[in-house]
Order: structure tokens, then sequence, then C-alpha cells
């Protein structure tokens, strides 16, 4: 009882610890996000398949470009220093407190730690070519086959990690069980990388993105603590509390925005931990929000391409609920409120299922 009341406060603390971490830190990241003027310089006109973007423009025309990109930053530097001082800690003091506290470990999150950073180093690249208009994308930026070729050589390292160093060749179904994949694991990971990275669409309005991952990662820390796994439950949990601090400062009017370099950390970091928790069946329930935006733009894609017109005024789906009237605070708060059932389901389905 005693143990289980200690690592509550330890997935807990951790992430209130980072939260106020996060608060500490905005101030300096504010200072050279506005210092060197990071923001777009020109508003987005062109969709990815090169069609003009009318609708997308008049209601973002000033938004993109009157606030810093890569306040993801914040996110996964907050995550990693806060890792980084409690991995120290016990090396000074050898109190078991901080023997407790600290969440680095080989088997439990080791992995995700490095393949946030992975994620985050790409992300930034294509947020400094962006703002500095170099790359090979429209005004600046890696184009997508850049960054899905660089996903890719992420994931496949994970799985090469999972498969070969971990021995995971399997994925668990409620219901059904444990399912082998074999040597179709590797594929199969790289696929489901893929799938969340195609949700970073949701970065598109202030406090959009931040709410709903503070959701999904919370909803995986709680997996990961019921299940005993209490280093991937605090690691979840200090991601969640950074974003939290991200949020702080992005609800409207955002001081900064989220952008690449703070989606492909957290969602190349989420696969990894689906995978690790062995709940990658439940990913698409607990990240629903994100689900729902990908299928958005794949469909609003596919209808223009093979039958000539759109589905939605706008893509992804949360533009297309401003282009009706929505005001962008009603999406945000109700996809917040989308995103938070989601997440409790998906968690519930779970544990209840590995019962």
């Amino acid at each position: 009882m005693q143990d289980t009341i200690l690592n509550i406060y330890k997935v807990l603390g951790l992430g209130g610890f980072a939260f106020f971490v996060g608060l500490a830190l905005t101030p300096i990241l504010t200072h050279y996000l506005y210092k060197y003027k990071l923001w777009r310089k020109d508003a987005r006109v062109m969709a990815p398949d090169g069609a003009p973007t009318p609708i997308f423009n008049q209601l973002h025309k000033e938004r993109e470009t009157r606030a810093p990109r890569m306040g993801g930053i914040l996110i996964w530097a907050t995550t990693i220093l806060v890792a980084l001082i409690f991995r120290a800690l016990p090396i000074f003091f050898k109190e078991p407190l901080f023997v407790k506290l600290n969440f680095l470990s080989r088997g439990q999150t080791w992995v995700p730690l490095v393949i946030l950073f992975a994620g985050a180093m790409v992300g930034l690249l294509d947020d400094l070519f962006l703002v500095f208009k170099k790359g090979t994308y429209r005004g600046g930026g890696l184009t997508f086959t850049r960054r899905i070729f660089l996903i890719t050589i992420i994931a496949a390292l994970g799985a090469y990690w999972f498969y070969f160093r971990l021995g995971k060749d399997f994925i668990f179904i409620p219901g059904l069980g444990d399912f082998h994949l074999g040597i179709y694991f590797i594929p199969f990971f790289i696929l489901v990388m893929w799938a969340v990275f195609s949700g970073g669409v949701i970065d598109g309005l202030d406090g959009l993105s931040g709410g709903v991952f503070a959701s999904i990662f919370s909803a995986y820390a709680g997996i990961a603590f019921f299940q005993g796994q209490i280093n991937i439950a605090a690691f979840c949990s200090v991601i969640a509390g950074a974003i939290l601090a991200f949020l702080w400062f992005n609800v409207p009017p955002a001081r900064f925005y989220m952008s690449e370099t703070g989606i492909m950390a957290l969602t190349t970091a989420l696969a990894v931990v689906a995978f690790l928790t062995n709940a990658v069946f439940v990913l698409p329930i607990i990240a629903l929000p994100l689900v729902l935006e990908s299928l958005s733009v794949i469909i609003q894609l596919s209808s223009k391409r093979f039958f000539g017109r759109k589905v939605f005024l706008v893509a992804p789906i949360h533009h297309h609920f401003e282009a009706i009237g929505w005001p962008p605070e009603k999406v945000v708060m109700r996809f917040w409120i989308l995103s938070v059932v989601a997440a409790v389901l998906g968690m519930i389905l779970h544990l209840v299922s590995r019962v």
C-alpha cells in the first residue's frame, strides 16, 4: 500500500514539477522566439496538393504571421530537462526519495525519450527552414516526402529496438489477448508511427493541439500506472505537465505555436508509448481527435482527386467548423471535451480487458 502511494506521488509529483519548470522556461524561450522573429512571414495560400486555399487564408491570414513558431521546444526541452535532473540527483544524493523519483530506465523510458528528441529535431529543422524560407517546400520547409522519410528512419530504429533488443513482436487485442506478428511487427510499428504522425495536422488553432495531447498522454499515464509500468507513467505525466505549461501560453491569443518541432516530438513518442504499454489497439480511441483530423484530410484529398469536388469547406476538419461559422474557441473547447471522453473510454477499455 505504501509503495502504491509513493508511486502516485512520483507520477503526479513529477507531472506537477514539469508544469512549473515549463512555466519558468517560457520567458527565456519567448525572448529568443521574438528576438529572432521566428514566425511565418507569409500566410499559407496553397494546400499540400497545390490547390489554392482562399477560405483558409481568409480565416488565418493574420493569425499565422502574428506569433512565433517552435513553441513546442518548451514541451520536449522541459521533458528532457526534468528527466536529466532526476537522473542526476541520485548520483549526488543517495537519498531513497531521489532514487525513487528517477524515471529513466532502459526497458521503459530511454527509447521514448530518445525518439521524442529525434522527432523534435526533424520538426525543428522543418520549422527553421520554414521561417527562413529555405528548403524544398513552397515558401520553405521540408517537403512532406522528406518528412515521411525521416519519420520512417526514426520508426525503423524504434521497431528494431523493440523487436531485436526487447524481444517484442506482439500487440494486445481486447478479448483475444496477445497477437504475435513475428517479423511483421517491424512494418506494423512503422505504419502506426506514420498514422500517428498524420494526426499532427490538428495543430491549427490556439490551444487545440495542446489540450488534445495533454488528454492523450494523461490516459497513457493512467494505463501505464495500473499496469505497474511506473516509469512510463511518470514519463507520460511529465510530458502532460510540460504540455499544460505550453497550453498556459497557447490559449487565445497564443504567445507561440507548437509547430512541427512539438508535433513531431509528441506523435513519435506517443507511438512508442502505445507499444511499450501494449495498448496500440486502443490508440485510435484514445487519440480519436487525431484520427478524425487525419481522416478528414484523406477524404478531402481523395474526393478532390477522384470526384473533382470537396467534402469539407476546408480540411482538416477543425477548419471546416471555423468556415461554417463556429468561433475558434468553440471548436477548441469541443475538441477538448471529445478528447477527454475518448481518452477515458480508451483507457477503461484497455484496463478492463486486461483484468
